[in-house]
């Protein structure tokens, strides 16, 4: 059982049906990705952890690692290790004294927990085989494209944002987190990164 180790590169909108998410995960030492389709709390979760953002009180995921560390238990890893069916399985891999202890998860929570404790993933060789090069679409799910791979930089598609200055993205992103709207505060922070790329 070969094990293959996996960086998150992106969590996209999906185009085809409100309130998905696409997670991207690619082999950090390769091109082959995994692409794995979450709802949008999940990807709220994961998403307010990588860009390191306050929510005014914890999230599920949060209170899951506040409770783990209360009890000495640390997430090793994460591990993505079957897929079927379109679906794909997963495990927390955690220590305690010493003692390692597998626990079955969703994957998407599997990894909204994994980034709270800076856990490797790692998914299997024979998995990134089969799916590598595929979309959520193959499996009967929709998937979103970055806008980047579909329109030019000066062509790019027109946004709900773009009548509004950087300054007032930043302010209504600062109220979001304080009203604990997360999936309006994820759309501020997307517009706010791509215009800091420009």
């Amino acid at each position: 059982m070969q094990k293959v180790s996996l960086e998150i590169t992106g969590i996209e909108y999906s185009q085809t049906q409100s309130g998905s998410y696409v997670l991207t995960l690619k082999e950090t030492d390769g091109l082959r990705k995994l692409p794995i389709v979450i709802g949008g709390y999940e990807a709220q979760a994961i998403a307010v952890e990588l860009e390191n953002m306050q929510p005014s009180r914890p999230l599920t995921h949060d209170l899951f690692r506040a409770f783990s560390l209360a009890f000495g238990v640390e997430i090793k890893e994460i591990l993505i290790y079957k897929f079927k069916d379109g679906v794909f399985f997963s495990k927390l891999i955690c220590e305690q004294d010493g003692i390692i202890t597998e626990i079955d998860s969703r994957t998407s929570d599997a990894i909204a927990i994994g980034v709270r404790f800076n856990a490797k993933i790692y998914t299997l060789d024979r998995i990134l085989d089969a799916v590598s090069g595929s979309s959520p679409s193959d499996f009967n799910e929709p998937y979103d494209f970055d806008e980047n791979d579909i329109f030019e930089q000066d062509e790019r598609a027109p946004n709900e944002w773009d009548i509004y200055a950087t300054e007032e993205l930043e302010t209504q992103l600062t109220e979001a987190l304080e009203n604990e709207d997360y999936e309006l505060a994820t759309k501020i922070r997307d517009e706010l990164n791509r215009r800091n790329q420009n």
